[in-house]
């Protein structure tokens, strides 16, 4: 699990973004695919 948030961390941080707006918009895609991938854990226990 450490190892998915330290990726998740480096894409975050290697994504460029132009306008605080972007980088919203990154943040945000960045949650959205924490959640699928917890939701996608969940169902498989």
């Amino acid at each position: 699990m450490t190892r998915f948030f330290a990726t998740a961390l480096v894409l975050l941080t290697l994504t460029a973004c132009e306008t605080v707006g972007g980088f919203g918009e990154d943040v945000q895609n960045a949650g959205d695919s924490i959640t699928d991938t917890s939701n996608e854990v969940q169902s498989d226990m």
